[in-house]
């Protein structure tokens, strides 16, 4: 139940990529016959990922996932610009996105972080009144990654239009998981990783619109037409492609049986007390369940569930020294104490109506213990 975090390999892809560990281990910046059968792996990867998004071959790069996709689109914009300039991006991004955000700040660079609803839905009027003479970049994300409420993407392409504005989106969470055609969405850049949706860990890609542009971050080779050079993670690469591929072909039974399983627990959970629903109801993710039960820690839930053989994960930062509750949970409205009692469940597409029934067995059973010892919970 933690499949926001990361994904099984299928074994299709395993075996797609195999190949590529032993005998076709090429380079594919060499000329001889085995180094031109891995370039053409190459690019029939980059025509299947382009295929899967709506996009052209040639917008799309290569990288070791979303966070890497992220920088080197901010960060490469703001030293295309070559001076000071303004960034929009929302209050609850991925860190990915928020600390690269920071960090420009630092170096000059104004950033406004929106705020957002009690859903963690952007108002795009509130975007479009942030916007200024020197406003060169938006980067909202397609969708959250710990309460799964979806952004209204077109609204926001359709201001970065009007405003001839650059438009970036995060879309880690929304890749594999619902139907996304980049032709007709004007996003200028957009950020995958391929372990979100069972493909392999340590390679993701980004699409850049044709006609946009970044400088480069690194140097040291042509390759990905020198925007990430660097030997290319072949058997990743062909992984990723595949594993997309796979995702798309099913997107609609598979976002239709999740959303089911997405209901039934989300109906289950309600049903015990004191425990609220974040994130949008209707417009979120098909596999993502976000709750807050009242009076008790997510860690000590972490752990009563992990107990019982459920992994999910926590609306807390408590695991990293923090005290602070999740920068998204806050910025939607809850207090300390709610935000710290809140859990994640994330389906995923080996998910059984039968484990959301185990679950929903098991965690009435840990909320029940874990109040009956808490100083703040009079039932």
């Amino acid at each position: 139940m933690d499949h926001s975090a990361t994904t099984p390999v299928r074994e299709e892809v395993v075996e797609a990529m195999l190949p590529f560990y032993r005998e076709l281990y090429g380079n594919p910046s060499s000329v001889h016959a085995l180094g031109r059968t891995v370039r053409r792996a190459v690019e029939e990867a980059r025509e299947k990922t382009a295929l899967a998004l709506g996009a052209e071959p040639t917008e799309i790069y290569f990288t070791a996932g979303g966070t890497e996709s992220n920088n080197i689109t901010l960060r490469g914009a703001a030293k295309k610009r070559g001076k000071p300039g303004h960034i929009i991006t929302s209050s609850i991004e991925h860190h990915a996105v928020l600390d690269v955000c920071s960090e420009l700040a630092a170096e000059g660079h104004r950033v406004t972080f929106l705020p957002v609803d009690h859903y963690g839905r952007v108002n795009v009027n509130q975007l479009q009144a942030a916007i200024t003479p020197d406003t060169f970049m938006f980067s909202i994300m397609a969708a959250n990654n710990e309460i799964g409420t979806l952004q209204p993407l077109a609204e926001i392409g359709e201001v970065a239009r009007e405003h001839q504005i650059l438009f970036h989106t995060d879309a880690v969470q929304l890749v594999g998981q619902l139907p996304i055609d980049l032709k007709s969405l004007n996003v200028d850049f957009l950020s995958l990783s391929a372990h979100k949706f069972n493909g392999p860990k340590g390679i993701g890609a980004l699409y850049m619109r044709k006609g946009a542009k970044v400088t480069p971050l690194y140097c040291g080779g042509g390759q990905e037409r020198k925007l990430r050079p660097g030997t290319e993670n072949v058997p990743g690469i062909v992984g990723l492609s595949l594993a997309l591929e796979l995702a798309v072909a099913e997107i609609e039974e598979k976002r239709k049986r999740l959303e089911a399983l997405r209901t039934k627990m989300i109906k289950g959970l309600l049903a015990i007390s004191e425990t609220i629903l974040n994130g949008h109801p209707e417009e979120r993710l098909p596999n993502n369940v976000n709750v807050s039960f009242k009076h008790i820690e997510g860690e000590a839930i972490l752990l009563g569930l992990d107990l019982e053989g459920i992994a999910a994960s926590s609306g807390s930062a408590c695991s990293s020294g923090s005290l602070d509750p999740s920068h998204v949970l806050s910025a939607i409205g809850l207090d300390h104490p709610t935000a710290h009692g809140s859990i994640r469940f994330s389906l995923g597409r080996g998910n059984t109506k039968e484990d959301v029934d185990y679950l929903l067995q098991v965690v009435p059973r840990v909320v029940d213990k874990l109040r009956r010892i808490s100083p703040t919970y009079h039932a």
